[in-house]
């Protein structure tokens, strides 16, 4: 009888040790797979050091850092899209339009401010739209229309360029998206200066609250009165606006606009922000994870040049890490119900 009494207190304690370091464990993962995407780019940048002796010049980062800012800059609007547990898949077209249009405006007036204005108005006009048709349209998904505008954009660039690019921008234009201070591509500093306002947003104002709560829970949102239609209309105009921006840098880099810029970047942005760990079910991240995916997509397209890997392969490259990172996604969900089930269990 003793025995048996001593060693059933042993079972129960080593079951209370399990249960608690069950959910240690289990945020010990979570902690990991958040940090993940950071670690990942910095082992990249070091093995790439070694396999390409150019990979870590100056010169090839000023590289990858200026063409990493326009997929960074679309990639952040991209993101507060995904927040609200949507997509928006007209950015390259949306892009492509606005760089036309800006090109358009420039030759017609040669007027820097009215360049720079129609280029992001003509992003946010096509974001609003988006916007505008899918909360007041009742679509069941904002996939429909912004696929559609995908279409109708680039069909308007095409037919406004004649299928040709536009050249000549403004001085301005051409420094900020192509030139450099102390080293430093002048598209960066608009990088900064745009996640710096979107951080400040989302953590400052109602409207990132907001933001989060909607994608977060929807339903809860409209019981709570939080006015869900704006919100989601806000949403898709900030990643228009990103697109006109965008317009601007690419515009400015390669001094002209063309109905054939964005081909593939609603692909490459979606990449950037669920590599970097946002999720697809919304209500959950912060623009460093667009900005960390964008660096990494910028950096895999590099060296995949470097090494001369042919460029039909490299098109299979990015779309296995985009399968690699939406399971690491559906894996970093999974560990989070089990931790709330974990904790639930512990309270009880």
């Amino acid at each position: 009888m003793n025995a048996k009494t001593s060693a059933t207190p042993d079972r129960g304690s080593a079951a209370s040790r399990s249960r608690a370091a069950s959910p240690a464990l289990v945020r010990l993962s979570l902690k990991l797979l958040g940090a993940g995407p950071v670690v990942i780019l910095f082992a990249l940048i070091i093995l790439l050091g070694f396999l390409s002796p150019y990979f870590l010049t100056g010169r090839n980062l000023g590289n990858i850092l200026a063409q990493t800012a326009v997929i960074a800059l679309v990639a952040m609007g991209q993101h507060i899209v995904i927040l609200t547990r949507g997509i928006d898949l007209s950015v390259g077209s949306n892009l492509a339009l606005a760089s036309v249009v800006g090109a358009l405006v420039y030759k017609g007036t040669d007027s820097t401010v009215l360049t720079v204005a129609a280029m992001i108005m003509s992003g946010g006009l096509v974001g609003a739209v988006n916007g505008l048709v899918y909360v007041y349209g009742r679509l069941p998904h904002p996939f429909i229309i912004t696929l559609a505008t995908l279409s109708i954009a680039k069909g308007t660039a095409l037919e406004l360029a004649n299928g040709r690019a536009i050249q000549g921008m403004p001085d301005l234009v051409r420094a900020v998206g192509g030139g450099s201070a102390y080293g430093i591509p002048g598209s960066l500093f608009v990088v900064a200066g745009v996640a710096a306002l979107f951080a400040v947003m989302a953590k400052t104002m109602v409207w990132g609250r907001w933001l989060y709560a909607v994608g977060g829970r929807p339903e809860a949102a409209m019981q709570m009165g939080i006015p869900v239609r704006p919100v989601l209309i806000s949403a898709y105009v900030i990643s228009g606006l990103c697109a006109g921006l965008g317009a601007l840098l690419l515009a400015g880099r390669t001094d002209a606009g063309s109905p054939l810029f964005g081909n593939l970047l609603e692909l490459d942005t979606i990449a950037a922000v669920i590599i970097g760990g946002a999720s697809f079910l919304g209500g959950r991240g912060h623009i460093g994870h667009a900005l960390v995916g964008a660096i990494m997509i910028g950096v895999i397209r590099n060296a995949l040049n470097l090494l001369n890997v042919d460029i039909f392969f490299q098109l299979i490259v990015i779309g296995v890490v985009i399968v690699i990172a939406v399971e690491a996604d559906v894996l970093r969900n999974h560990l989070e119900g089990r931790m709330r089930m974990l904790q639930a269990a512990g309270q009880s």
